[in-house]
């Protein structure tokens, strides 16, 4: 509940006065100069590129510094470093994605920058190798003109034994984040028995990929996601799409999270555009596509995407390479097709 408390501090407008717009508080002059002789910033990203290219571009406009983007999934990213390594590759300089945490600590640096202070605590590293960018809350979501909104259950053991979805209902295939943080929750023996009975009396499907469970819920392809990020599934209801998140208790919450390379070709650029990154513009863009940000001087988008949280656990779960590797073998174990 700390967590939620902390999130919950929200107000500001998402509007940018023209004096933030002109001289923006992330820029950093101390540093400015060596950034720009640096001349461009490579940044690994999981985040799709229709929302983060526009984001990065404010970036570029406003300091020179060309952006080299490359996007694939977080253990897509993950596998690549560790690569590129153990071949001493300066090959890339900030890394964005939910699995920050579960790279080798001598792949990053430690780090602060001066919009890291405004963050919540709980998106704050304490061996400071990573900080979070936004905030991945998870429940449930539906199709509203599929399911009525009073026929949703109040619980997820009461979602177990709704035969009426078997079928219809899907969870993406890389939620082992979600299920830790569901047994950690209910205890290992609750948790595993109402996941099995889940199973066999809904037959999800197992989708690869959350924003594109989002954006199938949204289509009528699935009456429900058993679980998904709730800033996805607000991105596809934000663009017109019949799709909404409903509560249920607990909320798993996880970073996504910004490191910052041991061998970064450009350092100086990389703590400008991590800087940036923290920076209160740079959140209140990532707002209005729906992304849940971790300053208390932001407003989500919808206004009561947290709120509507108050109530409910928030069971906050970070994973090390051991951990992943563990709850994914769980979660393959018990949503296996049978």
């Amino acid at each position: 509940m700390k967590l939620f408390k902390l999130v919950l501090a929200l107000g500001a407008s998402l509007s940018l006065s023209p004096a933030q717009a002109s001289d923006p508080d992330w820029m950093m002059p101390d540093i400015l100069a060596a950034a720009k002789a640096e001349g461009s910033v490579t940044i690994y990203s999981s985040v799709n590129e229709g929302e983060a290219l526009p984001q990065w571009r404010i970036f570029e406009q406003a300091t020179g510094i060309k952006v080299n983007y490359v996007r694939a999934s977080d253990a897509q990213l993950n596998g690549r470093i560790a690569v590129e390594h153990r071949a001493q590759q300066a090959s890339w300089d900030l890394i964005v994605s939910s699995a920050v945490s579960q790279l080798n600590q001598d792949v990053l640096i430690q780090y602060d920058v001066p919009q890291t202070a405004t963050l919540i605590e709980a998106a704050k590293d304490k061996n400071r190798r990573w900080y979070a960018v936004s905030a991945y809350y998870n429940t449930p979501a539906y199709n509203t003109k599929l399911v009525n909104k009073a026929d949703l259950p109040k619980s997820y053991e009461e979602l177990a034994k709704a035969k009426q979805w078997r079928g219809k209902i899907a969870i993406d295939t890389n939620d082992g984040k979600w299920l830790a943080g569901m047994f950690r929750h209910f205890g290992e023996d609750r948790a595993r028995k109402m996941m099995l009975e889940l199973v066999e009396n809904l037959r999800p499907t197992i989708v690869d990929g959350h924003l594109a469970l989002a954006r199938n819920v949204g289509a009528g392809e699935y009456a429900l996601a058993l679980s998904n990020y709730t800033a996805l599934t607000h991105n596809v209801q934000l663009n017109g799409a019949p799709t909404d998140t409903f509560v249920l208790d607990p909320v798993v919450v996880f970073m996504h999270q910004l490191g910052i390379s041991a061998r970064a070709p450009h350092p100086k650029a990389a703590l400008l555009a991590a800087n940036f990154a923290f920076s209160q513009q740079s959140q209140a863009f990532g707002a209005r596509s729906g992304r849940t940000p971790v300053r208390p001087d932001v407003e989500p988008n919808p206004p009561d995407a947290i709120s509507r949280m108050q109530g409910r656990t928030i069971v906050p779960v970070v994973f090390t390479p051991e951990d992943e590797r563990k709850w994914k073998r769980t979660f393959d174990e018990i949503f296996k097709p049978r």
